[in-house]
């Protein structure tokens, strides 16, 4: 039998418990004195707010909430959802993915619908071309690379090592030992590498291609199960990235995603540097060093990701 604490149960769909999940996680993250409460001197035994607390900051009813967090109540109110953002203080972008996942939860159906293509269409593999000496790859909602130009796969130090259906950028950043050694930041984009699937997955929960990735990482990544656990959510942004590169030296770079139109859960990422500068002097060299493109440099279609032997 499910606890309390456990968003899932008999009546509880898989949209409905993901919703439970997320408002359990932002609940249990909300300290009381950030919304106001006074901390009396007896032990909590819960971490962040009591379910009574948001239930009451909130303005619902204690009842309505334990079925929302427990994935049996699938249809809040906008007003509901908002009260809810209030009280736990939500940022823009957590507001929406609430939003979004109670949109799910309303309109359950069984069946999952299909995985986003993974065919790279012609022209975008002229495209990446094109991008050079700029790395270039097209990737996929759950981050495999699906088509690189030539600096596009060597700026991952190591990543072309491993086979074609294993080149996947969240497997690389937790699993390949380069990783940390390539980022001076890696905490931090493991954290948003983190939000990033977790936004993603949250509103396509039962998805293969997603949870096949996620499976493995929780199993082989004690750091990926630590931060999946905290259930953060936030969007891809425009953002200068620092790369100790084994090959080219230090070289900072900033970093761009497109989505593609015309097939959903496909993206361009593209580093940049000015020109004249020591950093654009490293993309040439990175572009003119790396493995030069050859017909094999696509992942195969179809496919999901797969585990790393």
């Amino acid at each position: 039998m499910a606890s309390e604490d456990t968003p899932t149960g008999r009546g509880a769909s898989s949209e409905g418990a993901e919703l439970g999940r997320f408002l359990r996680a932002r609940r249990t993250q909300t300290r009381p004195e950030q919304v106001g409460l006074t901390v009396g001197t007896g032990l909590r035994r819960t971490p962040g707010l009591r379910r009574e607390e948001l239930a009451t900051l909130a303005g619902i009813s204690i009842d309505y909430y334990v079925r929302l967090e427990r994935g049996k109540e699938t249809r809040p109110s906008p007003s509901v959802l908002d009260a809810l953002a209030r009280a736990l203080h939500l940022g823009d972008q957590e507001h929406q993915h609430l939003r979004e996942l109670a949109a799910r939860a309303a309109r359950y159906v069984p069946e999952p619908p299909p995985a986003p293509s993974r065919t790279v269409r012609p022209h975008l593999k002229l495209l990446l071309e094109a991008m050079r000496p700029n790395p270039a790859y097209v990737i996929s909602r759950s981050m495999d690379m699906l088509a690189w130009n030539p600096g596009g796969l060597a700026l991952y130090a190591g990543l072309e090592d491993w086979p074609v259906k294993q080149r996947n950028l969240a497997r690389y950043l937790f699993l390949h030992p380069a990783a940390r050694t390539l980022f001076h930041d890696w905490d931090r984009q493991i954290t948003n590498c983190v939000a990033r699937l977790r936004a993603t997955a949250g509103t396509a929960p039962d998805a293969p291609d997603l949870t096949n990735l996620v499976g493995e990482l929780l199993l082989k990544s004690p750091d990926f199960a630590g931060l999946w656990e905290r259930y953060e959510v936030t969007g891809r942004k425009p953002a200068q990235k620092t790369f100790h590169h084994p090959h080219v030296g230090t070289i900072t770079l900033t970093s761009q995603s497109m989505h593609v139109e015309g097939t959903p859960g496909q993206r361009i990422g593209v580093y940049t540097a000015e020109p004249g500068t020591a950093d654009h002097d490293a993309l040439l060299l990175l572009d003119m060093t790396a493995p030069q493109p050859n017909p094999r440099s696509v992942a195969p279609d179809p496919g999901t990701s797969q585990a790393q032997p």
